[in-house]
């Protein structure tokens, strides 16, 4: 019997001993298919029904599932079923079941279709990028509509394929980025993809079926091979680019409750309540997720597990990851590791309202040390930069607020380091990084403003020239970090969105990349592309290990509005033996000390050219404002 759709976790062997039932199966051959499903045992009719469509029409055959074990309820159809769609209901309404691999339109029923005649050629050979270390990462987080829907000579804006586009790899590797966080990407639910003329906008973090991928971003949602296709034809054409993959899941929630896929199959063993019988809502979206639950936990590995082995996903970013548990995500990078221990996995380090779960034990940022190998968003670096989440109103360092330690904490990679002062960090008074490579630095992310509109909104009356420089400046600060870099799709252009705060369902003209600030604006791009590439020419700004970076780090004394650091000694084998990295945050030139010497500069005044740009001899060494100046010998 070939299985062309199987949803069960019969290849994970959990660490702690759970019945590794499926959460649905189904088994194709040309005679007859069987289904099984996870189901309560007090379901008083669970019901089978085959259509024709995938949306619309009535049931071609009715069938009355069967409980054949402990939760497991089954049924067999005969006659040859490919090309059709299937639902199960308990008695809350139709849905696909909660591990469906294929999907029709609006992802209504589940489909039957041979997987393996949505493989792009040469998919078999197909290979994860080489990454020998998570330092070595660049992350480039983008929204499929915003990266293409306004490129003049995309074929396919605003889809998968745009990321299979020349131009759109010509752009990434011009760039220097080498992973592509994609937003959700999974199959979600504000968006009505028999209406996508609407032009309606998410950003997806509204999951339906979590393992098929969004019909809208298809060239044909109502034929279920077709996203699956296109998706992994996109996976392949960045990877012989040489750039990772990186999914954004969202397991923390579900769209809503009570129509969701995990209600309608087994009401209420998927959610948390709180004391009082009401649902948690750590999310912020009106629900969370049980992942301490067995099966909740069973399903989160096998989902991570499918789109790695189906997908050839090369990274996860974990949304709210710290309403799941700690045992969950660590038994998520065991299982990781068991399959390539070079897949990424980082998540935000908190919840967006209080879990029905004990706090020591969720993965919050807090605990990162008790989750080896999983990495969290620095709050800290990127508010002590640009100004505190809760108000778009206030600067940050880059506008002379003092902020230095917490951007020194962020440089060093959120490790303990010994001329770090914690009493004095924003957020965090203790370290919460064991290594560098647990903690991404950003600036910006598709949450809260975009940088140029943070700069706008918080520095009154800022010209165009100072927003310039003061941009640059902040990433610098990024990208010479120790940690993991993280950037927002467009900030190379000068991207903003109009001041929107949460553009999650804005429209185009508030989300789209502007392409022709590549020309308007060419001094930005080459910085950004300089930075890149200086960061991957010299590992002493990617060391990747705590004890490198306490050795070879060492901060600078600086007056106020500055911060600067030496990477000494050849740090990471690199060829220049000293490297100092000064931020002028200051409105003036500032004179600063320096370890004397006779130094290169590669960097200053909004230039960078790792041939040289002049030379400096002495103790000392001016900063131009709002600028960064990097020197080596």
């Amino acid at each position: 019997m070939k299985e062309l759709i199987f949803a069960g976790l019969l290849s994970v062997l959990l660490p702690h001993k759970v019945a590794a039932q499926p959460f649905q199966e189904v088994s194709y051959a040309p005679e007859k298919t069987q289904f099984a499903l996870f189901a309560p045992n007090d379901a008083k009719r669970v019901t089978l029904r085959i259509y024709q469509e995938g949306l619309g029409g009535k049931a071609v055959k009715t069938l009355r599932m069967q409980r054949t074990a402990d939760e497991q309820w089954t049924a067999t159809v005969r006659g040859d079923l490919m090309g059709k769609f299937y639902t199960f209901d308990v008695g809350l309404g139709e849905c696909p079941g909660v591990f469906a691999k294929a999907v029709g339109v609006n992802g209504k029923r589940g489909a039957i279709i041979d997987l393996e005649k949505t493989n792009p050629e040469g998919w078999a050979l197909d290979r994860h990028p080489v990454c020998k270390s998570p330092a070595d990462l660049v992350i480039y987080e983008m929204h499929h509509r915003d990266f293409s829907i306004a490129r003049p000579e995309a074929k396919y804006p605003g889809k998968f394929l745009a990321l299979s586009e020349p131009w759109a790899i010509e752009h990434l590797k011009q760039l220097g980025v080498n992973a592509i966080h994609i937003l959700p990407s999974y199959d979600y639910g504000s968006v009505d993809e028999t209406r996508l003329a609407d032009n309606k906008y998410n950003w997806g973090y509204d999951p339906v079926n979590y393992n098929v991928p969004e019909g809208g971003y298809s060239t044909d949602p109502y034929q279920p091979e077709v996203r699956i296709r296109e998706f992994k034809q996109m996976v392949k054409t960045l990877h012989d680019a040489g750039i990772s993959v990186i999914l954004d899941v969202v397991y923390n929630h579900t769209y809503d409750i009570e129509h969701s896929n995990f209600q309608r199959t087994y009401p209420d063993y998927f959610y948390r309540k709180t004391a009082d019988g009401q649902y948690s809502n750590g999310s912020g979206c009106g629900n969370e997720t049980a992942s301490d639950q067995p099966m909740m936990r069973q399903f989160m590995l096998e989902s991570v597990k499918y789109w790695i082995n189906e997908y050839h996903i090369d990274g996860f970013r974990f949304d709210l990851m710290g309403i799941h548990d700690i045992e969950t995500m660590n038994q998520i990078r065991a299982m990781v590791d068991q399959i390539d221990p070079t897949i990424f996995i980082y998540g935000e380090g908190w919840s967006a309202g209080t879990c029905a779960y004990p706090q020591d034990q969720l993965a919050m940022k807090a605990n990162i040390t008790r989750m080896p190998a999983i990495a969290a968003f620095s709050d800290e670096i990127r508010d002590a930069l640009r100004g505190p989440f809760s108000d778009d109103t206030v600067t940050g360092w880059i506008g002379g607020k003092d902020e230095s330690e917490s951007i020194k904490f962020g440089i060093a990679g959120a490790i303990a380091h010994p001329q770090v002062d914690m009493s004095k960090v924003n957020y965090s008074k203790d370290p919460w990084a064991l290594e560098p490579v647990q903690m991404i630095s950003y600036v910006s992310c598709h949450d809260d403003m975009c940088l140029v509109d943070r700069l706008k909104a918080s520095i009154p009356g800022i010209t165009m020239d100072e927003l310039i420089r003061l941009d640059l400046l902040a990433q610098t600060a990024v990208f010479t970090s120790q940690g993991v870099p993280f950037m927002l799709s467009g900030e190379e252009l000068l991207r903003d969105k109009k001041g929107v705060h949460n553009s999650f369902e804005s429209p185009d003209e508030i989300n789209h990349l502007d392409w022709g600030n590549k020309t308007k604006y060419p001094q930005v791009f080459a910085y950004y592309k300089s930075l890149i590439q200086l960061r991957k020419n010299h590992p002493a700004f990617r060391l990747g290990s705590a004890d490198l970076v306490r050795k070879h780090l060492e901060f600078l004394d600086m007056p106020q509005g500055v911060v600067a650091y030496r990477l000494k000694n050849y740090a990471g084998r690199d060829d220049w033996r000293d490297i100092i990295v000064v931020l002028n945050a200051n409105k003036a030139d500032v004179e600063v000390s320096i370890p004397k010497g006779c130094y290169t500069i590669v960097c200053c005044d909004g230039q960078i050219n790792e041939q040289g740009l002049g030379t400096i001899k002495g103790d000392k060494a001016v900063v131009d404002q709002q600028s960064a100046l990097i020197i080596h010998n």
